[in-house]
């Protein structure tokens, strides 16, 4: 889903963000930003994996951020990254913790009729929120949200 929001808005110069509570080795591609206790900030340079960042730089964001980090400094964190992108930048965010701390221009939930991941997002579905099922984005051509006047929209049809 964010690929292909990057790849609908990349004459907009987006910024990526993907934040994950997993702390994996980290792998080449990625420049270190800061490294501390309970987190990890680093730009994405390698658009030449299937790694997610890798295909946010393929699908044309401008500039890729990964951050590791533990639920605890997550919203610290976030606001750590916002201080390199400029005022006014498109910005979309792989993270559903997130939603706990912040309020989007439009919160995306992605379901599937077949890939059961076990996690329960029962308490991000009482946001306000859109749905989409993995399964339609392949038949979809357009994602039924705008960026206008600085803002993420849910297009109506």
């Amino acid at each position: 889903m964010a690929c292909k929001l990057i790849e609908q808005f990349r004459e907009y110069n987006i910024t990526a963000i993907k934040i994950t509570p997993h702390f994996h080795e980290t792998t080449p591609g990625l420049g270190t930003i800061y490294e501390e206790t309970g987190y990890a900030i680093y730009e994405e340079t390698n658009r030449n994996t299937t790694k997610d960042t890798s295909r946010m730089l393929q699908s044309g964001a401008c500039k890729v951020y990964f951050a590791k980090v533990l639920d605890n400094r997550l919203k610290f964190v976030f606001e750590k990254i916002m201080d390199f992108i400029p005022a006014g930048t498109p910005i979309i965010c792989e993270s559903p913790a997130l939603r706990n701390f912040i309020d989007p221009g439009v919160f995306v939930i992605m379901t599937s009729g077949t890939i059961n991941k076990h996690k329960n997002i029962s308490h991000l579905q009482s946001f306000p929120h859109v749905m989409f099922k993995l399964e339609e984005l392949k038949s979809i051509s357009k994602i039924p949200i705008g960026f206008k006047d600085g803002k993420w929209k849910v297009i109506s049809a």
